[in-house]
C-alpha cells in the first residue's frame, strides 16, 4: 500500500515513519514525501534513512521504501492514502499569526482565536487545491488531514472530497488516556463520550468495562484529578463545576485573561520559539550525516514536546510536563489507526473530525465536528452522543460560525466574511480590533 505525506519536510514526519516501521502488519510498503521546500524534504529523508537503519539493525533493507517526489501531482498519482500535514507560510507565517493579534491586545495562538483565523485564511485555498488534485489523480484515496487549524481545513476539503477526508488531532486521545490512567483503568478498555469541534471539545463520560462510572469518581478525587495535565491546567474545582474534562485548548477560553497575560509577558511566542528551533535544526542538519541529523532531530523533538503549551502551564503555576503527559498516543498513531481500520476493514473506535450527520442536531449534517467514530472499510461514522449542555453547545455554535466564515472568506476572497470570522470569535469580540488585525495581516 502506498502512502503520500504532503508537508513531507515537516519536523514530525519521522514520528509517522517510526510508527510504520513498528507496524507488525507492514501495511505500508512505500512512503512518498512531497514538500514545497526541497531542502527540508531532503533533511527529513536523511533522518528517515537513519531511523530505518536503527530499527532494522542496518543488516537488512527497510520494510518501508521512502522516496521524495518533485511535484504535487507526482506525489498523488495512484496513491492509496494521503496524510496532509502542510504549513502554508512556514513557521514565519505562524510568527505573524501570533504576533499581530498580540500587538492588538488579544490572544495570539496558532489555531485558537485571531491567529487560527489568520492561519485558516492563508491555508484554505491551498487545501482546496490539494483536494481537487486528489480528486483528479487519486479519486479512491483517503485523505487524513493533520493540517491546522484542522477543523477549518477539514471543513474546506470536505467540500471537494466529502467523507473521504478525515481530520485528526492527538489532543482528545491523549486526554482520554491520561484520564483513564488517573482513574486507575486501562486506557484500552474504557468507553467514553467526547464531543465538540477541533480544539474545542469535552470528555463527558468515561466508563469501565463493567459499567462503572470512572469520570464521576475521578471528578470527586482531587488528588487523582490533578495528577495529570488537564487537571493541573483547569484545577479540580473548575472541573467539578463543569462536570466534564475539557480539551486542553479550552484553557484559552476559560482562563483567557490569565493566558493572555502569560503570553504577553513571555520573551517570545510559541511560533517564535519554533521558528528559531526548527530553523536551527534544518540549518545544522542540512550538512550533517544521517546519524548526526537523526540525533539532532531527537534532541530537538524532546525540547519541543516538553515546552508544549508552556504559556498555559505558566498561567497555572509554571509546572513541568510529566512523562505520562508526553505519552498521549501521538497524532501519528491516530493517523495510522485510521489507515489500518479502513485498509484492513478492522473496526476501530477513534475520536476524529468528520461530518456531523445527526450527532449534534443543532448543526448541519455536513458540518465538521470532533467526536467518537466507528471506523472500518467504509470510512468513519460518528456515533450518537448525549445532548450537549447549553454552555458547550453555545461555544460550538459560535465557533462553527467562525469556521464557516473563514472558509467562505478564503475561498471567495470575501472581506466581509473575513471580518465576520475574526470579530465573532469569542477571543477577539471586537469588530474594530478584528479590522485592525486583518489590515495588518494584509500588508505582509
Amino acid at each position: 500500500m502506498r502512502l503520500t505525506i504532503l508537508g513531507g519536510g515537516g519536523f514530525r514526519v519521522p514520528l509517522v515513519h517510526r510508527a510504520l516501521l513498528d507496524d507488525p502488519a507492514g501495511s505500508v510498503s512505500e512512503v512518498t514525501l512531497y514538500d514545497t521546500d526541497p531542502r527540508r524534504a531532503a533533511v527529513i529523508a536523511s533522518v528517515l534513512a537513519r531511523q530505518a537503519e536503527r530499527r532494522t539493525g542496518g543488516g537488512r533493507p527497510s520494510p518501508v521504501r521512502v522516496r521524495v517526489a518533485d511535484s504535487l501531482d507526482e506525489a498523488l498519482r495512484g496513491t492509496d492514502f494521503v496524510f496532509s500535514a502542510i504549513r502554508v507560510g512556514g513557521t514565519a507565517g505562524r510568527v505573524a499569526d501570533e504576533r499581530i493579534p498580540l500587538d492588538a491586545g488579544v490572544l495570539g495562538q496558532e489555531t485558537v482565536g485571531a491567529g487560527g483565523v489568520l492561519y485558516g485564511l492563508r491555508t484554505v485555498p491551498v487545501a482546496l487545491h490539494v483536494a481537487e488534485r486528489v480528486a483528479a489523480l487519486a479519486p479512491d484515496a483517503w485523505v487524513v488531514n493533520f493540517t491546522n487549524p484542522a477543523g477549518i481545513v477539514t471543513e474546506a476539503m470536505s467540500q471537494v472530497l466529502g467523507e473521504r477526508v478525515i481530520g485528526i488531532c492527538d489532543s482528545p486521545v491523549g486526554l482520554v488516556r491520561r484520564a483513564a490512567r488517573a482513574a486507575g483503568a486501562d486506557p484500552d478498555r474504557v468507553t467514553y463520550d467526547y464531543t465538540g469541534l477541533n480544539h474545542l471539545g469535552w470528555l463527558r463520560s468515561l466508563t469501565a468495562e463493567d459499567g462503572t462510572d470512572l469520570l464521576g469518581a475521578l471528578l470527586r478525587d482531587a488528588e487523582a484529578l490533578t495528577s495529570f495535565e488537564e487537571g493541573k491546567l483547569f484545577g479540580a474545582d473548575w472541573l467539578r463545576a463543569l462536570g466534564s474534562i475539557p480539551n486542553e485548548y479550552l484553557h484559552y477560553y476559560y482562563f483567557r485573561r490569565e493566558t493572555l497575560a502569560s503570553v504577553q509577558n513571555a520573551a517570545q511566542t510559541r511560533g517564535e520559539f519554533l521558528d528559531r528551533q526548527q530553523g536551527g535544526f534544518f540549518e545544522a542538519a542540512s550538512g550533517a550525516s544521517p546519524e548526526e541529523a537523526y540525533a539532532l532531530w531527537e534532541r530537538t523533538r524532546l525540547e519541543r514536546e516538553e515546552t508544549y503549551m508552556a504559556d498555559s502551564r505558566e498561567a497555572t503555576g509554571g509546572w513541568q510536563r510529566d512523562t505520562c503527559d508526553l505519552e498521549g498516543g501521538g497524532y501519528d498513531q491516530v493517523a495510522l489507526a485510521v489507515m489500518r481500520a479502513i485498509a484492513g476493514d478492522r473496526h476501530a473506535r477513534l475520536i476524529l473530525n468528520v461530518r456531523n450527520g445527526t450527532t449534534v442536531p443543532q448543526l448541519a449534517p455536513e458540518a465538521i465536528i470532533e467526536t467518537v467514530c466507528e471506523v472500518d472499510a467504509h470510512g468513519a461514522r460518528p456515533l450518537p452522543c448525549a445532548p450537549l449542555r447549553e454552555d458547550q453547545l453555545g461555544l460550538m455554535l459560535q465557533l462553527k460560525a467562525v469556521e464557516l466564515a473563514t472558509v467562505e472568506a478564503a475561498e471567495f476572497k470575501d472581506r466581509d466574511a473575513a471580518l465576520r470570522a475574526m470579530a465573532l470569535h469569542p477571543l477577539v469580540d471586537s469588530p474594530a480590533v478584528a479590522a485592525r488585525i486583518l489590515e495588518r495581516a494584509a500588508t505582509l
